[in-house]
């Protein structure tokens, strides 16, 4: 469920009315009253949600889910549970990203003073020019942010933080000693969109990002919140210049990533995990504890605990320099009869 934080509720609606707005067919017609209040996954559905299939292989979390209503092709009819009333249309994640944007919508900050009244500020916070704090954001003591540096509406900055000048910071939970170098952009929409009836329709990010204790992103570094669950970044990592880590990434402990580093979204990294510069992951892969990526490697499977892996596409190091060292032999030998095989 989205945190209301961060986004608004601007639910319950009708089963009739998401219909109406998506163009799905109800399964139940006579459940057009029923109401709605939010969208959700199905690992967090609930009897007054409404969350969507579009794969086949995931109906059995959906029985199980049991969720108030549920988007999915007219084809899989069959897979809906008892209880749960079908909106069957072709584009169910479109209709699932319409019915968010009915449903909930990020808090905007709209105040006229440049710190909102309900901010909570703790002693000892220092805030230099032109730093703007949001509606119910809190920020703890000993905290200190730089000129120009915007905190968005429900954030919350935990102790003994420096966070620089020019930071734009949203729908996130910051832990102690946290460091944050400038330009950096933490909590603004991941990168999603998916085919609707006139085109291609924005997802709703409706997650947040997590950054614990002892973390350190460098400058012009963005890290966007999760499209479902949270992106978080885990206790002491440091991270670089110019790195972007996307939706619903999850980063372990103790890890390092060098400047340029790409993490595509929903990816999972274990604790102690290495990124040399200018490194980048595909989606939904995970990379075990204290593995190495080299630099400029490009990762599209995962990486076993422990082990180094580089090149394009990364493969184990030792494998990848043999093949460099062969391809860079055959390429200098004479021509000949003699070198012929």
């Amino acid at each position: 469920m989205p945190d209301p934080r961060f986004f608004e509720d601007l639910g319950p609606v009708t089963l009739g009315e998401l219909a109406a707005l998506t163009g799905a067919e109800l399964s139940e017609p006579g459940a057009a009253e029923r109401p709605i209040r939010a969208v959700a996954i199905l690992a967090q559905a609930r009897p007054d949600t409404v969350t969507f299939l579009s794969d086949r292989r995931h109906a059995a979390a959906l029985a199980q889910a049991r969720p108030g209503a549920c988007f999915l092709a007219p084809k899989q009819a069959e897979a809906i549970p008892e209880g749960c009333v079908g909106l069957l249309t072709p584009a169910p994640h479109a209709a699932y990203a319409i019915a968010a944007q009915r449903l909930h919508r990020p808090r905007a900050n709209l105040g006229r003073e440049a710190v909102a009244p309900d901010a909570r500020l703790e002693e000892g916070v220092i805030l230099g020019p032109g730093v703007v704090v949001g509606p119910g954001a809190q920020i703890g003591g000993g905290t200190v942010i730089g000129p120009n540096t915007v905190i968005g509406p429900g954030v919350a900055i935990g102790r003994q933080c420096e966070i620089a000048a020019n930071v734009t910071i949203g729908f996130t939970l910051i832990g102690d000693r946290v460091r944050i170098l400038a330009g950096a952009v933490i909590g603004e929409p991941g990168f999603g969109a998916t085919v609707g009836p006139g085109g291609l329709i924005d997802i709703p990010q409706l997650g947040r990002v997590i950054l614990q204790d002892g973390v350190t992103i460098g400058a012009n570094t963005c890290i966007d919140r999760g499209a479902f669950d949270d992106t978080v970044i885990g206790e002491n990592t440091k991270i670089d210049n110019l790195v972007q880590i996307a939706h619903n990434v999850r980063v372990g402990r103790n890890c390092v990533m060098a400047a340029h580093t790409g993490i595509s979204g929903s990816v999972i990294i274990g604790d102690g995990a290495q990124f040399g510069g200018r490194a980048g992951v595909a989606d939904h892969v995970s990379i075990g504890d204290g593995a190495r990526v080299g630099a400029a490697a490009g990762v599209m499977k995962n990486i076993p605990a422990g082990e180094t892996w580089g090149g394009m596409p990364a493969r184990p190091i030792r494998k990848w320099m043999r093949e460099t060292a062969w391809l860079a032999k055959m390429a200098t030998r004479k021509e000949g009869p003699e070198n012929e095989p």
